[in-house]
């Protein structure tokens, strides 16, 4: 009985090592990238040779920041994926970026430095208490002549002067480099945090009925990293289209540096629940307030935390260039709900946070340009580009840097979340237009009659244009509006201006030919019980 159990346990020990699940590490690089306003989905691709059984395939040295739950896993052959597993492997850190292990190689170059010059003041050292024991020696044991007590002397100081001087060389020499070696570690320290980051895995469970070749495609979704919009808007002359440069500024900090990589830009937020709202009964009742909780005889309210502002991300100013470059291949892809723009060329995106600017589109749109001033608030002219079928343009809100004429004349803020039909770019000030707005002292007066006070107000509006080319501009100004049924505001003068009653704002349209003043008359009264104040200016 004995026997037999022990050969049972011979052929089941075999058994169980043969059908135990085979462990195959495969590299890979990235293959794509979609990148997201805030995170980013990264694409493997790999060719496998499997055997028959089960085999367990490890991706390994990928980011610490894969969302588990996005994790996709494809197979091409005769196999089956039995299990997706994910973790963060903390035993295994991720490789150094090109700039890290270059400032590693110097840390360790003046480790090495450090180390020569401290075993040569070991020399000096040996040799420096090599001639204080013989000089004791020869003190004691020999006579010397005065000339050659001299010449011994001599001799032992200049000796002793240079083990001296050598020694103090090479510390000051040592301190350097260690100050030198602590600057670059705190350089390193800079770039990966107190401890590196733990390196992703992902485990793939296959089983084959006989051994073969196949194809695996990994996708997952990655935090710290993301793009936004923003754009470069230049006119060239009033008579021309407007140039619209869409870029994009992608960045990442994931841990992995994306090496030569097809990449694609994406408006989309698939993070954002697809379900419909829904409405739920709205039961209202009389408002009963709390009674006051008083704290040591005093009443307190209960206050309510305001939520912090977003701050946006400021972009750097870009130089005018004279010569334009030609743009990078770009193919964009318009779906039902998301615009993808697919770039042609790979880049190498860096994981230090930085921002890397790449022109996604070029296009040149007719615009219907005209001017705006505000005298009451600015005696500016500002220059104004009219798009009228801007959705084409696959646009999103963003920084826009505006150039007139070749020169740098501002930034402004591209608003796509609009539902009028024209986009209305702001181009900048031009100070070929001259703006006065001055009131006319001898119209403008105070008077009181019977229980009511008028007091009327009337400006000159004065436009000059000093350019080579007649312009189109329009001129805003308003007069108050009454909020209250004892205060009543009358329009004396308008010069032909579109009145809008609710907002109290008027505008003229007009055409101004070179070297030509136009003025406007503006005059209006505001009349109210001669006991009352209003604040008119």
């Amino acid at each position: 009985m004995k026997h037999m159990l022990l050969f049972a346990l011979l052929v089941l020990v075999p058994a169980s090592i043969v059908t135990a699940d085979t462990e195959k590490e495969i590299k890979t690089g990235i293959k794509h990238i979609t990148v997201y306003p805030d995170r980013a989905q990264l694409t493997h691709e790999t060719t496998i040779d499997l055997p028959a059984g089960n085999t367990v395939l490890k991706l390994s040295g990928l980011s610490p920041y894969i969302d588990a739950q996005s994790i996709q896993v494809k197979g091409l052959g005769d196999f089956m994926i039995l299990s997706v597993n994910h973790q963060n492997n903390y035993l295994e850190n991720l490789e150094d970026s090109p700039e890290v292990k270059n400032i590693r190689s110097q840390i360790e170059a003046l480790q090495l430095k450090v180390e020569d010059e401290k075993a040569a003041i070991t020399v000096l050292k040996e040799k420096e208490a090599f001639l204080v024991a013989n000089r004791a020696i020869l003190v004691k044991e020999t006579t010397f002549t005065l000339e050659q007590l001299r010449s011994v002397m001599d001799l032992y100081t200049n000796n002793m002067d240079q083990v001296t001087m050598s020694v103090l060389r090479k510390n000051r020499l040592i301190k350097d480099y260690e100050k030198q070696i602590a600057a670059l570690q705190k350089q390193i320290s800079d770039r990966t945090g107190r401890q590196q980051l733990p390196s992703g895995e992902i485990s793939v469970s296959v089983s084959s009925g006989k051994p073969l070749s196949g194809k695996l495609t990994f996708a997952y979704v990655v935090s710290n990293a993301g793009w936004y919009p923003s754009y470069d808007i230049r006119v060239d002359d009033i008579t021309k289209p407007v140039n619209i440069f869409y870029k994009a500024n992608v960045f990442q900090n994931t841990g992995v540096t994306w090496k030569d990589v097809k990449l694609s830009f994406s408006n989309a937020t698939p993070w954002i629940a697809g379900n419909v709202p829904e409405l739920y009964p709205w039961f209202i009742d009389y408002y009963n307030p709390p009674p006051p909780i008083r704290i040591r005889g005093v009443a307190s309210g209960v206050k309510r935390s305001e939520a912090p502002a977003m701050m946006e991300m400021a972009v750097a100013d870009e130089a005018l260039v004279m010569k334009e470059a030609v743009p990078v291949t770009v193919q964009k892809q318009v779906g039902e709900t998301t615009i993808t723009f697919d770039v042609a060329i790979p880049y190498t995106i860096a994981s230090d946070g930085k921002v890397q600017t790449i022109e996604i589109q070029r296009t040149a749109t007719p615009a219907e340009y005209k001017y705006v001033t505000v005298p009451k608030i600015s005696p500016l002219a500002y220059l104004t580009g009219n798009i009228t079928n801007w959705a084409e343009q696959s646009l999103q809100s963003g920084e826009a840097t505006l150039y007139f004429e070749n020169t740098f004349v501002g930034k402004s803020q591209l608003n796509v979340n609009q539902l009028k039909d024209t986009l209305v770019l702001s181009l900048g000030t031009d100070n070929s237009i001259l703006v006065k707005r001055e009131k006319r002292k001898d119209f403008t007066s105070r008077r009181v009659l019977g229980a009511n006070k008028t007091e009327t107000y009337s400006f000159l509006l004065t436009i000059r244009n000093n350019k080579a080319t007649p312009i189109k501009i329009t001129l805003q100004d308003q007069i108050p509006v009454s909020s209250n049924s004892g205060i009543t505001v009358e329009a004396v003068e308008l010069s032909g201006g579109r009145h809008n009653s609710e907002t109290g704002e008027i505008k003229w349209d007009l055409d101004i030919k070179p070297q030509e003043t136009k003025q406007i008359v503006l005059t209006y009264s505001v009349r109210y019980p001669k006991d009352k104040t209003v604040i008119l200016e």
